[in-house]
């Protein structure tokens, strides 16, 4: 597997690509039971202060607590790592942010991050949670990282997430949380590849954009049939 933070795109080929996947113009949506609302990892860690800061992370809270009453179904992610997981740098005594190579192939190194039962791998206080159906809890397997709600890093491993939703009769996904460039990325191609119609809620998002990757994200996207929105679309 290639990391989205090593695929770059060129300026000028990202300045259109805004425009044609921000084109919104008489565009709105309405949630029905067919629908489902998937919140990625909007914890601690990946907050403002947290161990793996997503810059302005929190900002995303109060956007999907507006829109989460509008969906029947929500289903909430959660990175819960073991202590020693493959994808720490502190395993591999490398740099954070450095890249390896694993069984599945190649692996961005992270700071320790969401270690299972730390505060940091608690939810943000302010997310209102009670109304989610399901949490899944991903990169709990010590060798392999997981960015997708659908499949770990290995693309093979799965999480269950897609027959739960289509046992309720699921056809679209709305994504939002964080990182816009990898987890949410990695979930909006892989429910394209597990036949939803998918959507991505851009500014209920925040990337990490490294080297580009946030418009990496948005390239893929386009070419993948990923819809991106703006909340009030809804």
């Amino acid at each position: 597997m290639v990391s989205p933070n090593r695929i770059s795109v060129d300026d000028d080929f990202s300045d259109s690509l805004y425009c044609m996947v921000n084109n919104q113009e008489d565009f709105s949506l309405t949630p029905d039971q067919h629908d489902a609302l998937l919140i990625i990892d909007v914890q601690n860690d990946f907050c403002p202060g947290g161990a793996l800061e997503v810059p302005a992370g929190d900002e995303v809270v109060a956007i999907i607590n507006r829109i989460a009453p509008k969906f029947q179904t929500i289903v909430l992610t959660q990175d819960w790592h073991p202590p020693g997981h493959a994808s720490f740098a502190s395993s591999h005594n490398a740099d954070p942010f450095s890249t390896t190579t694993l069984h599945y192939g190649e692996q961005t190194l992270w700071p320790d991050h969401c270690v299972q039962g730390s505060t940091g791998a608690n939810f943000h206080a302010d997310l209102l949670s009670d109304s989610a159906a399901l949490v899944i809890r991903k990169g709990m397997h010590p060798g392999i990282d997981s960015y997708s709600a659908f499949f770990e890093n290995d693309q093979t491993t799965t999480t269950g997430l897609s027959g739960y939703l289509k046992h309720l009769d699921i056809k679209r996904v709305f994504c939002a949380g964080l990182a816009f460039d990898f987890c949410v990325r990695f979930t909006a191609e892989d429910a394209v590849k597990e036949n939803f119609e998918t959507v991505v809620i851009e500014n209920a998002c925040r990337a990490i954009d490294m080297d580009g990757s946030a418009d990496a994200a948005r390239e893929s996207f386009l070419r993948s049939g990923v819809t991106v929105i703006d909340s009030t679309s809804l």
